[in-house]
């Protein structure tokens, strides 16, 4: 299932994807696609139900955060080769764990605001996984069954505040906007093997990023299963896994964005974000 939420912020409702492309309303069947609501057991009940029997949404509303009330944002850093080689990093012997601050997330259409004082603002496609039950000590064979489903995340990052400035990467990660969720929220018997994605990221038409997620260096079930060793998941918990090459960092010259830019990213299956860069 292709699970969504929609309307402006503050006032979201819960969705689905139909065979047509169209949004139909969830609101009589499911709160909201938060927490305790990412169950198989409410998942299951969605599916009891023909699409074409849901009410059908008009017009073309805003498409907000797949995910609503995101307990942690969690994401991992330098884990594709060829990026942490761009990069001029060394690829880790574990999992390198960041935050970014829930306020960051925004919906996968909405603007993306320079912070004032950016001058290096970039972008990263990832694949973000959403936690849908209570995970602690999970072992990697069993680590897939803790995923509610999957969308496409742009890890947006200024990388002077990130990289030049002193603390920890976090700042650099948490500005406003910086973190788009969704169109959808990709149910993981939908996706299958969360390892054989292709994806990309294009600013002004330009193909900048071109990879898979068969080169993450640890893949899903091996992140979720380490965090799980050092903190429990919650439901709504959403882990953004990395990012393959291209970033403006990794350019020749480095490129960056700015002000009138448009970006294009998008993952196989999960859906394409398309957004504005403005000002902040």
């Amino acid at each position: 299932m292709k699970l969504l939420r929609y309307g402006e912020l503050g006032s979201e409702k819960p969705g689905i994807l139909d065979d047509e492309g169209q949004i139909r309303d969830l609101s009589a069947i499911v709160g909201d696609f938060a927490g305790e609501e990412l169950s198989d057991k409410v998942f299951d009940k969605i599916r009891k139900f023909e699409l074409e029997e849901l009410p059908l949404v008009s017009g073309s509303p805003r498409i907000a955060a797949c995910v609503g009330n995101v307990g942690k944002f969690i994401c991992i850093g330098l884990n594709y080769a060829d990026h942490a080689a761009e990069s001029g990093m060394k690829l880790p012997n574990e999992p390198i764990i960041f935050a970014k601050a829930t306020s960051a997330i925004c919906g996968s259409n909405d603007d993306i605001e320079i912070p004032r004082g950016s001058e290096k603002t970039d972008w990263e496609v990832e694949l973000g996984v959403v936690i849908g039950k209570h995970a602690k000590y999970v072992s990697e064979e069993d680590a897939l069954n803790y995923v509610a489903g999957y969308c496409v995340i742009n890890d947006l990052s200024e990388r002077a505040f990130q990289l030049e400035r002193s603390g920890q990467w976090i700042k650099g990660k948490s500005c406003d906007t910086f973190g788009p969720i969704g169109p959808w929220l990709v149910t993981r018997d939908e996706v299958g093997d969360p390892q054989k994605l292709a994806m990309y990221l294009e600013v002004n038409g330009h193909r900048y990023q071109n990879g898979s997620t068969k080169t993450m260096h640890f893949g899903v079930a091996t992140i979720i299963a380490h965090l799980s060793q050092f903190m429990s998941l919650q439901p709504g918990d959403v882990i953004s896994t990395g990012t393959p090459p291209g970033v403006g960092l990794g350019q020749k010259p480095e490129v960056y964005l700015k002000n009138g830019d448009k970006m294009a990213l998008s993952i196989e299956g999960l859906g394409v974000q398309n957004q504005n860069v403005v000002n902040g």
